[in-house]
């Protein structure tokens, strides 16, 4: 009886608590999707946010409200050292550690290849490329032997079935290879290094009720957008303790669109 007692009030503790986490691109959508579900979980949660501050901060007093602990931060990944700096702050606030990162900010640029603007080129890896590189950087100076990172990619970057999306496909490709060098890179750290990588999700920048939304469905074994929420749910398993065998790996949560 001793025992399941014990075992039993472990149980109660949210899986998280104790952990900090950093997400990129928090304050909307997806992002903030899983800044709910990571601090839901436990974890106190510092996020940026590029233009968005009012829902930022309706975000943070969301959060408090229900107890728990949020930090917002107006950041444009695409600045290096603003990022950085960002991660800094947010690990000295919370008391000198990273445990958890997420890279979630991304943009989407699309059009033919011979009109794309380098501009858009520029911004498009800057943003989810570079970015990425730049925040795991600043995170791993934070954080100790069961750190999670987890990077939100696309379903993009294995099947791109029409036209336009060539250089966004590309931009999220590059994370794949970039989780599986760093794997190893950080494997005997006891970090692991994850992509997730959503189909179609309802968000403002995709809504199910969008143009291109039943051509999307008709790519698709389950033929709906997904919601935030799914998202934040495998995001959020990637960073329990139980997810401390999986790393180097792209992991779909898309409906069967790469199916």
């Amino acid at each position: 009886m001793a025992s399941s007692n014990v075992s039993s009030a472990s149980s109660s503790s949210p899986v998280l608590a104790g952990k900090v986490a950093f997400v990129t691109g928090g304050s909307r959508g997806i992002g903030a999707a899983i800044v709910r579900r990571l601090a839901r979980d436990g974890a106190a949660v510092a996020f940026s946010y590029a233009s968005s501050g009012a829902p930022a901060d309706e975000l943070v007093r969301t959060i408090e409200a229900e107890g728990g602990r949020a930090l917002a931060l107006k950041i444009d990944s695409a600045d290096a050292d603003a990022l950085k700096a960002g991660i800094d702050r947010a690990a000295g606030h919370f008391g000198g550690r990273i445990d958890i990162l997420v890279n979630n900010a991304g943009v989407l640029h699309l059009g033919p290849v011979e009109q794309f603007s380098l501009a858009d080129f520029d911004r498009t890896i800057a943003v989810n490329v570079r970015a990425v590189f730049v925040a795991i950087q600043a995170a791993l100076a934070h954080m100790g032997t069961g750190g999670r990172i987890v990077n939100i990619s696309s379903t993009n970057a294995e099947r791109m079935p029409f036209a336009g999306g060539s250089v966004y496909a590309m931009s999220k490709s590059a994370l794949t290879g970039l989780v599986q060098g760093l794997a190893r890179d950080l494997g005997p750290r006891g970090i692991t290094v994850n992509n997730v990588q959503p189909g179609p999700v309802d968000t403002d920048m995709n809504p199910a009720s969008g143009p291109m939304a039943a051509t999307m469905h008709g790519f698709m074994a389950i033929g709906r957008h997904g919601h935030a929420d799914e998202i934040a749910g495998m995001v959020a398993y990637l960073a329990s303790p139980e997810a401390a065998f999986v790393t180097g790996a792209g992991l779909n949560i898309d409906g069967g669109f790469a199916a």
